[in-house]
């Protein structure tokens, strides 16, 4: 029996995607209103949790069930370009989620809880009968909950010794996981002609390259909006002014990028979307206060 090499394995487990639920735990950790240094063991733990482990076994999961795309899309893969031999990437799928589910364990009811609708919701993103990804306004709205809201959540909770977390940082956690479904709607665009092939109704294919594209735009837009105005409700003149200010920053990347969303989608994820979790952390800073 053939085993993939370590190499191979790091690769699967996609270490690149692990910081969008890094940080959205980190996130959570902040509003939570509990002191980082004194939880740091804590906060370590659930950043493991919310990367290397659920990101990373979603990440394996969803190459397993990808293979016949990627093999049109991307044949360089683990999986299809053979270096991930036999039946391996449905098995290391399973073991990280099993290992996942031992590590949430000793961090709290609610935090475990938001860690198994996390794994659930990668598994029925990529696996058959549910495959959400198979449509793009499902399978974004499940990944931009599982990488974003869910890891919030449970960053709060985990700080609160697994507490369910106060409404507001439940309500901030949902509004970014919506902006994080406009996110996911890039990288839809570097796939499109191997989506269509295979049946994936991503965005792009179901609404076209333009109206996909100003899709993203605002529903990455439109919660930022809705957080600016709460924190100026909620009395954080500051924190809702600076998260103002790096909205008005994407807007004129986003210009840029409706021009040839195929070509800038790259760049619109790099150079925008790191302007968006930036708010993130503000408004994360601003619950602390509340």
């Amino acid at each position: 029996m053939a085993f993939p090499k370590p190499s191979a394995v790091l690769e699967l487990l996609k270490p690149v995607t692990w910081f969008p639920p890094m940080w959205a735990f980190a996130c959570g950790a902040v509003s939570s209103g509990q002191s980082i240094p004194d939880h740091w063991p804590l906060v370590l733990a659930g950043m493991v949790l919310a990367g290397p482990m659920v990101c990373a076994s979603s990440q394996a999961a969803n190459d397993w069930f990808d293979r016949h795309v990627d093999a049109i899309n991307e044949p360089q893969r683990p999986i299809p370009s053979g270096r991930i031999p036999g039946r391996w990437g449905l098995y290391i799928a399973l073991i990280w989620t099993a290992l996942s589910m031992l590590w949430a364990w000793p961090l709290g009811e609610w935090a475990f809880k938001a860690t198994l609708l996390g794994l659930l919701l990668a598994w029925c993103y990529s696996a058959p009968p549910f495959r959400f990804k198979k449509d793009g306004w499902l399978g974004n709205a499940a990944c931009g909950l599982s990488y974003e809201g869910l890891a919030w959540v449970t960053g709060a909770a985990v700080m609160l010794g697994g507490a369910l977390p106060a409404w507001p940082v439940l309500l901030m956690a949902g509004l970014y996981s919506l902006a994080a479904h406009g996110i996911m709607t890039l990288n839809d665009f570097k796939a499109i002609e191997g989506d269509r092939q295979m049946g994936v109704w991503s965005l792009p294919v179901q609404l076209g390259v333009q109206r996909a594209a100003g899709t993203a735009c605002w529903v990455m837009l439109l919660p930022q909006f809705v957080v600016v105005a709460l924190l100026l409700r909620w009395g954080q003149l500051a924190h809702g002014i600076a998260v103002l200010l790096l909205i008005y920053a994407q807007v004129p990347l986003m210009m840029r990028f409706m021009c040839d969303p195929v070509a800038r989608a790259l760049s619109l994820s790099a150079f925008g979307v790191p302007l968006l979790v930036a708010g993130m952390m503000v408004s994360a800073f601003a619950l602390r206060s509340l």
